[in-house]
């Protein structure tokens, strides 16, 4: 059996230092991921004025229930969506300010609509500066009342979540009602997380009441990104070995980790205990039909390991996955094909036929998960490349020393 520690989860990184930044005192993170993402948002943090110091393997920041300490700020989000998103939500209930963001290339394409028109519906003075509804941006901050607004979540659920770790700052409290969402169980990591800085938001059916009053400073441990680990799952479940990855076990935050589940429909013995997970398989898996919805970000990695399943392997409902960091449905169909793979594709489905995989170069399209996804079927078919291997730098910068210090000790027995 190998025991391999993952970094901490992006999601939670980034939903703690917008927490403690709002929260009252000196919050510590401990074990917080080290990546371009979470980078980019301490140096956001920092440019709109707020205090951070970063030791290796704890984070402390000095919160300002008030607001950035910085009057004007230019502030650049990188490739991160949640930096992306969360900073300007986080801007806008400062109580005066200009706050300038603008993003990379491939961030300025991904969608921001429903959040900044909802911004805008609770009075924030917000403007496009470029192409409507993508950044750059720029707030005009005078604070937020708060109130009540209707929310399209089903491009992405940050929107959800951005608005409702804005309610505490706002005067009045916030009154989110849903109208579509998807990865739900992000949203769950959001309540938890809040809860665990002193505000309870009270859920009624797709309705979400955010009380104001603001947060409380805590000490809060960050677990392992589930994400990440489905690249080490699945790499078991491939090569009929064992891993045990801990810090992820029953109480875990992220809904990621059932994609654990997934395996154990193909075939892999799952093991989950109260602080660890663990999955053992004999290197055969069988095809199925899955409903990805919820567990997405997990979608690139079923498929690069589905060609070696005994039957067609059809993930369904995963439209938003043409919208992440680029369009990953399409990018795992150009990849598989040119692997000499059979693959049908819809608005939100992809099929995978089985087949004997030949090496090819994968077009990442500078997303990390194209490359983490397919680093886990170059175990069956050696060869393969990379058109820009060094993108996972976004949120796992050692992924491929890792990663094959993984094979080595799991094929060394260890």
């Amino acid at each position: 059996m190998t025991v391999i520690d993952i970094p901490g989860s992006k999601s939670v990184t980034a939903r703690a230092l917008f927490l403690a930044a709002a929260a009252d005192g000196t919050t510590t993170l401990l074990r917080p991921l080290h990546s371009d993402d979470t980078e980019g948002f301490t140096k956001g943090l920092t440019r709109l004025g707020y205090e951070v110091v970063r030791e290796p393997d704890r984070w402390h920041i000095e919160g300002r229930p008030s607001g950035p300490a910085a009057a004007d700020a230019e502030v650049h989000c990188r490739d991160g969506a949640t930096t992306a998103r969360f900073l300007p939500t986080l801007a806008a209930a400062a109580a005066s300010g200009t706050y300038r963001f603008d993003a990379s290339a491939q961030m300025r394409r991904r969608p921001l609509a429903p959040l900044t028109e909802a911004l805008r519906t609770l009075g924030v003075d917000l403007r496009h500066d470029g192409v409507e509804g993508h950044h750059p941006l720029t707030i005009q901050a005078s604070g937020v009342k708060g109130g009540g607004l209707t929310l399209d979540a089903g491009e992405s659920s940050q929107y959800l979540t951005a608005l409702l770790m804005l309610g505490p700052l706002t005067a009045e409290g916030l009154r989110i009602e849903v109208t579509e969402l998807v990865s739900a169980p992000y949203v769950e990591i959001t309540l938890a997380m809040m809860r665990g800085f002193g505000v309870e938001v009270v859920r009624e059916g797709n309705t979400f009441t955010v009380p104001p009053g603001g947060y409380r400073a805590t000490t809060y441990a960050i677990e392992p990104d589930a994400s990440t680990a489905s690249y080490f799952f699945a790499a078991a479940a491939l090569t009929g070995r064992e891993v045990t990855v801990p810090g992820l076990g029953t109480g875990a935050l992220q809904g990621d980790l059932r994609f654990t589940e997934v395996l154990r429909r193909m075939g892999a013995d799952v093991r989950t205990t109260s602080d660890s997970t663990t999955v053992r398989s004999d290197g055969r898996l069988a095809g199925l039909t899955v409903n990805m919805r919820d567990i997405s970000d997990t979608m690139p990695t079923l498929a690069a390991i589905a060609p070696y399943a005994s039957s067609p392997v059809r993930i369904e409902d995963v439209a938003n996955t043409r919208v992440k960091e680029c369009d990953r449905l399409e990018a795992c169909a150009q990849n598989l094909r040119s692997m000499g793979i059979t693959v049908r594709t819809g608005p939100d489905w992809i099929e995978i036929h089985p087949g004997t995989p030949r090496p090819t170069e994968i077009a990442t399209h500078g997303d990390h998960r194209i490359v983490m996804s397919f680093a886990v079927a170059g175990l069956r078919t050696p060869g393969m490349s990379y058109d820009d291997p060094g993108c996972v730098r976004k949120t796992f910068p050692r992924f491929h020393e890792e990663f094959a210090a993984f094979v080595e000790r799991s094929s060394a027995g260890e």
